[in-house]
């Protein structure tokens, strides 16, 4: 079965030199780990919530508004789209994902499988 996992987290959060040094070379061996068991078929980080557009079509009209549909602490930063045999081995990759040591991974899987 195929699952997105959202990645998320807090863009006010601060990480130390050393966190973030951590968190980049984990993440990268997150993927190669992923990568190389076939499990992960894409991924990418996406831009702050400064950057999000928010469309809405109300009555025939499109609404446009800047920032993020959700007002909540945590914002999605990231997708990877997976595929693993079942779901406990997709909470197995995401538990595995380091942003869920200071974030938040959803994951759902994909519509009609």
């Amino acid at each position: 079965m195929r699952y997105m996992l959202l990645i998320c987290g807090d863009e006010a959060l601060v990480l130390t030199d050393e966190q973030e040094a951590e968190m980049q070379r984990d993440t990268v061996a997150w993927v190669e780990e992923m990568d190389g068991r076939g499990i992960r078929l894409q991924g990418s980080r996406l831009c702050g919530v400064s950057e999000a557009t928010t469309v809405r079509v109300r009555d025939g009209r499109h609404v446009v508004s800047d920032g993020p549909f959700a007002e909540t602490k945590e914002q999605m930063g990231g997708y990877d789209l997976i595929e693993c045999k079942d779901l406990d081995e997709a909470i197995e990759v995401a538990a595995k994902h380091p942003v869920a040591r200071y974030g938040t991974i959803e994951v759902r899987p994909l519509w009609g499988q």
